[in-house]
């Protein structure tokens, strides 16, 4: 079989990856879910949830520093472009598929707990997973999180749209573009980006925004104030609100960090 140029694009990434990096391949009812596994053995593990059309290399950069404690496992998500192969294996439908997905995965991965991380698209899964299965997730970092706190700006679906109806590389490079003016993403992401939209057979499964209050461990809600998707001030607040133990940090221009939130992690 040919590699398509996403291969070559997604092998040009993995590249990037401290060279003791593991690919594993983990069966679960929905197909075999390829996993990037970094760090020691006995480290904290840490699972890594990727935004839409980023894959489970877009951690790269932050392997190593994380990888120092931690036993990272940064997965390719179920239904998007990557390694994870859903052929053969029960239909992706329902936001609640993803959550037992989810089960499974970590039950092959041969975690009964885990701290948890996702950004944008996968803060949303990474917030359902914890309030389905709480007793699983130690502590919550949320990156960015898109429909947790508060919707989408409509500007943003606006030109969302086009790459939407009609995928191609040219516009998901252009989307991309617009989404992160000024901040010059990794040019081999990029690229990877963009091709992924290529991919044939992606299916993101949506679902209506999760009830954060009801989370009960430690969350930290990272945000960039220049957000395009959301008003991230907007998000900081109804989170500093809505998270009974919880940090809310903006990050903004320059580069500084200053916090929200009088709330404090445990």
């Amino acid at each position: 079989m040919s590699r398509t140029a996403f291969d070559l694009a997604y092998d040009q990434l993995r590249a990037r990856w401290p060279n003791s990096t593991e690919e594993r391949d983990i069966g679960t009812p929905y197909g075999r879910t390829r996993v990037h596994a970094y760090g020691p053995a006995d480290g904290t593990p840490l699972v890594l949830l990727h935004g839409g059309s980023a894959t489970g290399l877009v951690w790269f950069a932050n392997a190593p520093a994380l990888g120092r404690r931690h036993r990272i496992h940064a997965v390719d998500l179920l239904g998007d472009a990557g390694r994870t192969d859903r052929s053969g294996g029960t239909p992706l439908k329902t936001a609640d598929d993803l959550t037992a997905w989810l089960d499974s995965l970590l039950d092959g991965l041969g975690l009964t707990s885990t701290h948890l991380c996702g950004h944008s698209y996968g803060a949303w899964l990474a917030v359902r997973y914890a309030l389905h299965a709480p007793q699983r997730v130690n502590r919550l970092a949320l990156l960015d999180p898109t429909q947790v706190f508060a919707g989408f700006r409509p500007g943003y679906l606006l030109r969302a749209l086009p790459l939407l109806i009609r995928p191609s590389k040219a516009r998901a490079s252009a989307f991309l573009a617009w989404e992160t003016a000024g901040t010059q993403p990794d040019e081999t992401w990029q690229h990877l980006y963009a091709l992924a939209a290529t991919v044939p057979g992606r299916k993101l499964i949506a679902g209506p925004r999760p009830r954060a209050a009801d989370l009960r461990m430690p969350v930290l809600v990272l945000l960039a104030e220049h957000s395009r998707a959301h008003h991230a001030g907007k998000v900081a607040d109804r989170a500093c609100r809505e998270l009974p133990q919880g940090k809310v940090w903006y990050c903004p221009e320059p580069p500084t960090t200053r916090c929200l939130s009088p709330r404090r992690s445990s």
